[in-house]
């Protein structure tokens, strides 16, 4: 059994976008059962947490053999016990796990710094001067992706654990409208959601809110 940290409570802007959701996702497309153990904001400071997560972030891993922490890595191991995650075999696997990477170190760290001038920083000066110039990096950044999913259903000739972080990470941007709006990224997020593995992962998360409430 898969033993995954999730918060009990975020503010609404975040729940349904906290990172746990990929781990939950990864297990639900996979078919390994987890359990979510629910902290607060308190408790992610606290020693045997950090012990556990350095950072006091959530998600961290445990299970049987192993304690670790870090979505992506979280994933790529359960991907890695999953055939429906992870081709078994190259070139398949090795471009999976590229775009795993991608996600993360590609295209999130922009994302992820309009978030913090539009959410965390949006009345500073500096935050609002900035973010012309982050925007046009994020739509650069999701002008490459449309253009390699231009006509294609996924990433690669099928769904891998790539469109799982890749779509986890577009959905960070749901302040805007950058990939709801384009013609091809707003459909490709959309059939990343409808999987009913997302669906079932979405509502475990959203229901840890509601049961901490």
């Amino acid at each position: 059994m898969i033993t995954i940290t999730a918060f009990n409570w975020v503010p609404d802007f975040a729940k349904g976008l906290v990172r746990d959701i990929r781990v939950r996702w990864a297990c639900e497309e996979a078919g390994i059962p987890y359990q979510a153990r629910l902290i607060d904001q308190h408790e992610k400071s606290s020693d045997d947490y950090r012990a556990l997560q350095p950072f006091c972030q959530v998600p961290a891993y445990e299970d049987e053999d192993i304690r670790f922490f870090e979505s992506g890595a979280m994933v790529l191991r359960i991907a890695e016990r999953s055939e429906a995650l992870l081709p078994k075999s190259d070139p398949g696997r090795a471009r999976a796990i590229a775009w795993m990477f991608a996600a993360l170190n590609s295209v999130e760290p922009s994302i992820s710094f309009l978030i913090s001038l539009d959410v965390f920083n949006v009345d500073k000066p500096w935050a609002m001067e900035a973010r012309p110039t982050v925007e046009a990096l994020v739509k650069t950044k999701l002008g490459h992706l449309a253009r390699r999913l231009s006509g294609r259903e996924w990433l690669e000739d099928r769904f891998t654990a790539g469109d799982l972080l890749m779509a986890t990470t577009l959905r960070f941007a749901r302040h805007t409208d950058l990939v709801t709006a384009d013609p091809v990224l707003g459909p490709y997020l959309k059939r990343c959601e409808s999987r009913p593995a997302f669906q079932r992962a979405l509502d475990a998360q959203l229901s840890s809110f509601a049961e901490a409430a």
